[in-house]
């Protein structure tokens, strides 16, 4: 089976990063070292080949390595599919950053259509019990995996959002001016409804027959009405909700309300009443499905960043995680503090040892 995997990557004044190249041959990366070495500034880097802010969500300037504050450069030759691509991914200092696949200038987009990347950080392991924004943007994540386009239309859906919002806290009563946004809204909407309910769909077949040490997760979307939406439903729907929005200052209805609900299947019970061991499991099945989904219907498993992997799991399931990875053909970079919490891959992945040092991080 063809793999998607960055075999070489290099990393200028980005993080704790001034210099560094990274030569791999597609298998499992797994970088150690002590807290704050910059492990995880590397899977950033990486989450930065896709489209989206990456994986810690901060703005580009944020990014760059101090005290130089040049901006920042990430170059990657990516192996997709029989292909070999090269990718830049520049922040110059100023404005957005910019993005080169095999030299041509593109957009983000462009880079989801050629790699397909998925991450989960520690901050996800609160997933299940914080609020819904986190958990829309976890699936989102899971959706643009299987549609590239999935980060435009929420572009597009909050852009018109933010213009109905502004008018509604201004008291505006204006029809006209509503319909021509509540149009766009409904337009972009319909498409989020429609890649968030495949997703799950996806995942949830994904999960099925398959023998694996994690548990099934029975997922629903609290908020979505069901596959056969369309544009005309959700803008009948912000238009019989103006009154209502108007009074509240703000959009009380649409795609942006939604909520990923999630149940452990064996035990018929709530993901948010499970424990931290059990919640951490089935955020792992979750994207263990993912990476099943797509090697079907994309020809090859994403490429995941796991940040902190083994928390919460017993050494039982860390080692079926390595054993699922090798399984799905799947180029997994995982973080750790030391390197014997990889040591069931053997001579199946290679291991790096992150270092801090005046100068900035470095490997060895």
């Amino acid at each position: 089976m063809s793999r998607i995997a960055v075999t070489n990557l290099k990393i200028s004044h980005f993080r704790s990063y001034k210099n560094v190249e990274i030569l791999t041959s597609g298998c499992p990366v797994a970088l150690f070292g002590s807290n704050g070495a910059g492990k995880t500034n590397i899977l950033e880097a990486l989450s930065l080949l896709s489209p989206g802010r990456g994986l810690r969500r901060s703005r580009v300037d944020e990014m760059e390595r101090k005290p130089e504050g040049i901006g920042w450069k990430i170059s990657a030759t990516l192996q997709s599919l029989g292909q070999i691509h090269e990718i830049e991914t520049i922040y110059s200092g100023d404005g957005s950053r910019s993005v080169r696949i095999d030299g041509k200038v593109t957009t983000q987009t462009a880079l989801g259509r050629i790699a397909r990347i998925v991450w989960l950080v520690p901050v996800m392991d609160r997933l299940w019990v914080d609020g819904a924004e986190g958990r829309r943007r976890f699936l989102d994540r899971l959706s643009m995996s299987f549609e590239p386009s999935h980060a435009q239309y929420t572009l597009d859906y909050e852009r018109a959002m933010r213009e109905r919002n502004k008018m509604l806290k201004e008291g505006i009563n204006d029809p006209a001016w509503y319909s021509a946004v509540e149009s766009q809204m409904a337009e972009s909407g319909r498409k989020i409804e429609q890649n968030r309910l495949y997703t799950i769909d996806r995942i949830m077949e994904a999960q099925t027959n398959v023998q694996t040490s994690f548990p099934t997760a029975q997922l629903g979307l609290v908020g979505a009405n069901n596959e056969a939406i369309i544009v005309d439903d959700l803008k009948d729907a912000f238009a019989n909700n103006r009154r209502a929005d108007l009074f509240a200052g703000r959009t009380l209805i649409g795609p942006h309300r939604d909520d990923l609900t999630a149940m452990y299947s064996a035990k018929e019970t709530a993901a948010k009443l499970c424990s931290t061991g059990e919640q951490k499991a089935l955020l792992v099945s979750l994207i263990l499905a993912n990476g099943r989904a797509l090697s079907q219907d994309f020809g090859s498993a994403p490429i995941l960043l796991l940040d902190e992997v083994s928390a919460h799991l017993d050494i039982e399931r860390q080692n079926a995680l390595y054993e699922e990875i090798i399984s799905l053909g799947a180029q997994a970079w995982m973080t750790g503090t030391g390197k014997e919490l990889f040591e069931a891959f053997g001579d199946r992945a290679q291991f790096l040892e992150v270092n801090e040092a005046s100068s900035g991080s470095f490997l060895k």
